[in-house]
C-alpha cells in the first residue's frame, strides 16, 4: 500500500479515536444526596411535629459523607434563611460526619422542644428556598421532604403565584394530615393532593406521598 494511501486510513481512525476520548472526558457523575425537610409549624400541625424526628434520624442514619441535608419550618413567611433550622454538608471524614449529626439532632431537637404555632401557611415560599439551597450545592440528587397537610394559608398581600421549576428533584409529602373539612367533603384532601402534585410534575420534578411512617425504607432509595 502506498503511503499516501495509509495516510488516508490513518487520519479518519485518529479522528475517531480523538473524539471517543474526548467524549469519554465528560463531567464526572455525582452521586452526592441533598435533602430539604420542609416542617409544617401551622395551627395544630404542630402536634404532629414530634413525628417528624422520626423521619430526620432516619434520612440522617443514610446520609454518607458529602450529602447535604437542611432543615426549615413552614411559617408565615417561609421564603426566608431565619426559617431554616439546621443545615449541614457532612464532613469527608466519617468521625466528623457522626459529630456533625449529633449536632444535627441536637438542633433539631431544640427546635422541636420550643416550636409555636405559625399564623399561616406558606408552602410555597419554603418551597422556594429549598429549590434554592439544593440547586447552590447542586447534589448529584435531590430531595425535598414536605411534613404538613398541604393546606396552604397565606397572609393577606403575599404573593406565591409564580412557576418554580422542579427538574430532576423528588418532592416527597409525608403524614398528609385530613383536616375537618376533609372529613366533610374528602374531595378537598384529594383535591390538595392533585393540585400540588400537578404543580410539582408540570414544571419536572417527581411526586410522591408517604403516609405511613412505619415504611420510611423508600424515603431514599439507593
Amino acid at each position: 500500500m502506498k503511503t499516501g494511501s495509509m495516510a488516508l486510513l490513518v487520519r479518519p481512525l485518529a479522528t475517531a479515536i480523538l473524539i471517543i476520548g474526548v467524549a469519554g472526558c465528560g463531567e464526572p457523575i455525582k452521586h452526592n444526596v441533598g435533602v430539604y425537610m420542609l416542617l409544617d409549624t401551622s395551627g395544630t400541625y404542630t402536634d404532629e411535629i414530634g413525628k417528624a424526628q422520626q423521619i430526620i434520624n432516619y434520612t440522617l442514619s443514610r446520609l454518607n459523607p458529602g450529602d447535604s441535608f437542611a432543615i426549615a419550618r413552614i411559617d408565615t413567611a417561609s421564603f426566608s434563611e431565619k426559617d431554616i433550622v439546621a443545615k449541614v454538608t457532612f464532613d469527608d471524614r466519617p468521625s466528623a460526619a457522626n459529630g456533625q449529626k449529633r449536632q444535627f439532632q441536637e438542633a433539631v431537637n431544640d427546635f422541636v422542644s420550643s416550636v409555636e404555632p405559625a399564623g399561616y401557611t406558606d408552602i410555597s415560599g419554603g418551597l422556594l428556598q429549598a429549590l434554592e439551597y439544593l440547586n447552590e450545592k447542586d447534589p448529584g440528587r435531590k430531595t425535598i421532604f414536605i411534613f404538613s397537610d398541604l393546606k396552604e394559608d397565606l397572609q393577606a398581600g403575599y404573593v406565591r403565584d409564580f412557576p418554580m421549576t422542579f427538574t430532576d428533584v423528588d418532592v416527597v409529602a409525608m403524614n398528609v394530615t385530613k383536616l375537618r373539612s376533609d372529613n366533610v367533603d374528602p374531595r378537598e384532601y384529594l383535591d390538595r393532593l392533585t393540585d400540588w402534585q400537578n404543580r410539582v410534575e408540570h414544571a419536572g420534578g417527581h411526586w410522591r406521598v408517604i403516609n405511613d411512617l412505619d415504611r420510611l425504607e423508600s424515603l431514599l432509595p439507593g
